[in-house]
Formats: structure tokens, C-alpha cells, sequence
């Protein structure tokens, strides 16, 4: 077990005591409320709500484990998002032993060099090595259906899923002077893209009008995101003291934030509506799947770990 630092217990502190505060409003508005149609809006804020006590409370657990106990939870989670991924692609037979090497071999190794912080490696393991490997695998395996189509769905799943989510427990292991442990730059990361994210809905569901790509994300709207990214970047800001950043990189890092998980969200989302699906899996109650709740952080936490890592790593 590690030491924790205040700044790192205060900012979970003031999750708990927001989620709590959630919770209570949510209970209000689940007695008070009478119309259908906002009682099937606060039920689905409350799945959600009730889904995050149970995430921060994992969340909390690696915390407190420490950066190997952050890897294996990630770890699954990247194997958990595959599995979900992989269940909507049209594999045949040919595809089994690639996708073998897909879970048992380079999701693992992913992990690996990052716990053994071999940066070189594991920044180019999947985009490189993987990348490569996986069409040679079919080829070898000589069916030819649609193998260019097939290829690229695995090597996306593989970047996606694993490569671009492991980059959130990699920053653990950057080392910035004087800054102390940097799971408070996970908290924060994560804290700044889910909050964005439900943030979103709160104002796409108060205010929302217009509909950004309405056949890709019918629920996105204008209004949901302005008001998402402004108040979450907000926050981010106001947070800057868990950070090395000053007040004004933290506003522009955590706009960054924002709108790659926008970004990411509707990406995978048009592959939903590609596969014909409302969500990936059902695994977490009010979120769908794993990458369901995972997809903003998907191409939030590559681009966060870079600007750390080339301007306050020394």
C-alpha cells in the first residue's frame, strides 16, 4: 500500500462529496417529478449516477494499491472493451488465431513495458509491430474475404482499446520535478473527461436544440456541448492546483481534454450505428459496456500524456 498525498485525498474527497450530492438530487427529482418523459430521463441520470459510485470506488482501490494495481485493473479493462469490440465485427474462422495474438499476446505486453517503463517500446509496440503482424497473420491463415476490411477492424480495436486507454495508467510513470505522485494527473485526467461527458447530457438535456451529427448521435446536441466543454474546462481550471500546470495551461489543457473526448465519443459511436447497436455491452448499468463509458478517454488520454510528458517531463 502507498502514501497518499492530501491534494490527491482532497480531490476524491470532493468526488465522493459530488456524487453524494448527485445522488440526493436525484432522489428528489425521482419523487417530485410526474412526467414520463423527465421520469425516464431522471431514471437513466440515476443509472448512471449509481454506475459511477461503483467506478470511483475501483477507482479509489488502484489509488490506494498503487501504479501495478492501476496496470492490471486497466489491464482488464483494455481486454474487456476488445471483447466488446471484437462481439460486433463479422470474424470468421481465419481471423481466431490473429485475434488470439490480439488479447493473449500484445494486450498483455502493452501493459508490461509500461509497468516496466520502457517508453520506446510501448509507445510503438501496436502502432508499429502489431500493425504489421496483423494482416501478415491472415495472409498466413490464406483467406482472403474481405481481408483488407478485416485487418484494419482488428488493428483499429487494437489501437483503440489498447493502445490509446493504456495511456492513461502510463502516467504513472512519469516523473516531473517537484510535482509528487502523479496519480493525481489520472484523477485529473479522468475527472475533466467524465465530467465533460456527463456534463453534456445535463445541458444537451436542459437547453439542447440542435442536433450536431443527429444519425451518428441523435442525443448530441450544440447546446449539450458548449455547455459540457465550457464547464467542464472550467473545472479543470479551477483544479489546477492538483497539476503542474498554471491556472492558464491548465483552461487550455483541459479544453484539449474536452474536445478530444467529444472527438473519441463520437467516433465510436458511428461505429455503433455502423454495427446497428445502441451500446457496446451491458456490462455497467446506465453506461452500456465498458468502451462505452471508455470511448471519450480513448483519444483524451494520448494527446494528455504527450503534452505532459514533452513539457514538464526532465
Amino acid at each position: 500500500m502507498t502514501n497518499l498525498e492530501p491534494q490527491l485525498v482532497w480531490a476524491f474527497a470532493g468526488v465522493l462529496g459530488l456524487l453524494a450530492l448527485s445522488s440526493l438530487i436525484g432522489l428528489i427529482l425521482k419523487a417530485t417529478v410526474t412526467k414520463p418523459e423527465a421520469q425516464a430521463t431522471i431514471a437513466n441520470l440515476n443509472a448512471r449516477i449509481g454506475a459511477w459510485w461503483i467506478m470511483s470506488a475501483i477507482f479509489a482501490l488502484t489509488l490506494v494499491i498503487g501504479r501495478i494495481g492501476s496496470l492490471v485493473l486497466f489491464g482488464l479493462m483494455s481486454l474487456l472493451a476488445l471483447r466488446e469490440y471484437v462481439t460486433l465485427l463479422p470474424t470468421r474462422r481465419a481471423d481466431h488465431r490473429t485475434l488470439f495474438w490480439a488479447f493473449f499476446i500484445f494486450t498483455p505486453l502493452q501493459y508490461f513495458l509500461i509497468g516496466i517503463q520502457w517508453y520506446g517500446m510501448f509507445a510503438i509496440l501496436i502502432p508499429v509491430y502489431a500493425f504489421l503482424f496483423v494482416p501478415t497473420r491472415l495472409a498466413i491463415a490464406g483467406d482472403t474475404e474481405a481481408f483488407l476490411e478485416r485487418a484494419s477492424t482488428i488493428q483499429w480495436g487494437l489501437m483503440i482499446c489498447v493502445y490509446c486507454l493504456s495511456y492513461t495508467p502510463a502516467l504513472l510513470m512519469l516523473k516531473i520535478p517537484s510535482y509528487g505522485r502523479p496519480a493525481k494527473l489520472m484523477l485529473y485526467l479522468v475527472l475533466v473527461d467524465q465530467l465533460s461527458d456527463v456534463l453534456q447530457y445535463v445541458w444537451g438535456k436542459l437547453l439542447g436544440r440542435h442536433k450536431i451529427a443527429p444519425v451518428v448521435s441523435p442525443n448530441k446536441t450544440w447546446e449539450g456541448f458548449i455547455g459540457g466543454v465550457v464547464t467542464a474546462s472550467a473545472i479543470g481550471t479551477a483544479l489546477w492546483w492538483m497539476t503542474p500546470f498554471t491556472p492558464a495551461v491548465a483552461a487550455a489543457v483541459s479544453l484539449t481534454i474536452t474536445l478530444m473526448g467529444f472527438a473519441g465519443g463520437l467516433t465510436m459511436s458511428a461505429i455503433k450505428r455502423d454495427r446497428g447497436v445502441k451500446d457496446y455491452g451491458t456490462l455497467i448499468k446506465g453506461h452500456g459496456g465498458i468502451l462505452d463509458r471508455m470511448d471519450s478517454m480513448c483519444f483524451a488520454a494520448p494527446i494528455f500524456f504527450h503534452i505532459v510528458r514533452y513539457f514538464y517531463v526532465r
